[in-house]
C-alpha cells in the first residue's frame, strides 16, 4: 500500500476543523432553517474532506448535505470545493425505475389506451400475404396442389375398384368414429336460435359499440392476436390471445378492438393544455418614477362653447 493511500484515510486536520466554513456553504445553498447538526466527516483524499450535515427539509428524511473542502499543499487556507444534497444510509428514496412494458399488467388497459408491440415480439410471427408467391403460369411456380391430387387420384382409381366392396363395410365404422370425434354423437346440439342468442351476447360484451372498440386504433379482424374460430362463427367472431387485452381468452367480434392491437405502433400525442385564463407568468410594466407632468393630461379647450359665449 502506498503512502498516499495511507494518508488519504486520515482526514486533514485543517480541513476537518473547517466546520463553520462548510456550514455556511450549506446554508447558502439550502433553504433557510433546513441545515441540522454536523453528523460526520469523511476523507476524500489528501487535504480533501467532506462534511455531512443533517437535512431537516420535509420530504428528505435521512438525506444529508455534503460539503467538500480542500486546501493546497503547504497552504493554511481552506477553500470550498462543492456542496450537494446526498441520500444517507437510511434515506427515503424513490422506487427503482421500471419500464412501462414491465409495469403493465393484464386488466390495466382502458378505452383509448394504446399498447404498441415490438417488431420482434415473440408472440407474433409474419403472416401469409401472398406477395412472395409467383403467378400460376410462372416458370418458378410450383405445381398446383389440386393438379397433384388429381394425378394421384387417377393412379389410385384402378386399385380402389378392387377393394371397393370391402371398404363399404369398413366405412360404416369409420363414419361412426369420425362423428364421435367431431362431437356429432351427442344427444342434443346447439340450435340456430341458441347460436344467435350467444352471438348477440358476445357482440354486446365485445362488439363494435363498446367504449373500448370506439377508441381502438383498428379492429380485431386485422390483429395478429386474434385466433379464428371454426364453423360459421369464424365469419363474425374469434378468440383474443393478448394477455394485456381486457378481452384475453374471450370470444370477440371481428369489429371489436382495443389498444393492444398488434399493429398499434404509434402512441397518441399528449393533449395540449388550454392557454391559461390568467397569465401569472407574464411581466407587467411598472414604472419606477412618475412622469414629469404628474401624470395628468390637459383636456383640449372647447372652442365651440367659447364661440357661443361671445356671440
Amino acid at each position: 500500500m502506498s503512502a498516499a493511500t495511507t494518508r488519504s484515510r486520515t482526514p486533514d486536520r485543517l480541513c476537518a476543523e473547517a466546520v463553520d466554513l462548510a456550514r455556511a456553504a450549506a446554508e447558502e445553498a439550502a433553504a433557510p432553517g433546513v441545515i441540522g447538526e454536523h453528523v460526520g466527516t469523511v476523507s476524500e483524499g489528501d487535504r480533501v474532506v467532506t462534511h455531512f450535515f443533517e437535512c431537516k427539509e420535509i420530504g428528505y428524511r435521512g438525506w444529508r448535505w455534503a460539503v467538500t473542502v480542500a486546501r493546497a499543499s503547504r497552504a493554511k487556507l481552506v477553500t470550498l470545493d462543492e456542496t450537494v444534497l446526498l441520500p444517507g444510509p437510511d434515506a427515503l428514496l424513490a422506487p427503482e425505475w421500471v419500464p412501462w412494458s414491465e409495469r403493465l399488467r393484464p386488466g390495466d388497459m382502458g378505452p383509448g389506451d394504446l399498447l404498441p408491440t415490438e417488431a420482434e415480439d415473440l408472440r407474433l410471427e409474419p403472416g401469409f400475404t401472398g406477395e412472395d408467391v409467383p403467378p400460376p403460369n410462372s416458370v418458378v411456380a410450383e405445381p398446383s396442389h389440386d393438379l397433384v391430387e388429381r394425378v394421384e387420384a387417377e393412379d389410385a382409381e384402378l386399385t380402389d375398384r378392387r377393394t371397393a366392396d370391402s371398404a363399404i363395410d369398413n366405412g360404416r365404422g369409420a363414419i361412426a368414429s369420425v362423428a364421435e370425434e367431431l362431437g356429432m354423437r351427442r344427444a342434443r346440439v346447439l340450435s340456430r336460435y341458441g347460436l344467435h342468442v350467444a352471438a348477440d351476447r358476445w357482440e354486446e360484451s365485445f362488439g363494435a359499440k363498446t367504449p373500448m372498440a370506439q377508441a381502438a386504433p383498428a379492429a380485431c379482424v386485422t390483429c395478429g392476436f386474434l385466433v379464428p374460430m371454426a364453423g360459421s362463427l369464424r365469419q363474425a367472431f374469434g378468440v383474443c390471445a393478448n394477455e394485456f387485452s381486457p378481452a384475453d381468452g374471450r370470444v370477440v367480434s371481428l369489429t371489436y378492438g382495443c389498444g393492444g392491437h398488434s399493429e398499434a405502433a404509434v402512441m397518441p400525442k399528449p393533449p395540449t393544455p388550454a392557454p391559461p385564463v390568467l397569465d401569472s407568468m407574464g411581466a407587467d410594466e411598472f414604472p419606477l418614477r412618475p412622469p414629469r407632468d404628474g401624470g395628468s393630461v390637459p383636456e383640449p379647450a372647447d372652442t365651440a362653447s367659447e364661440d357661443l359665449g361671445h356671440s
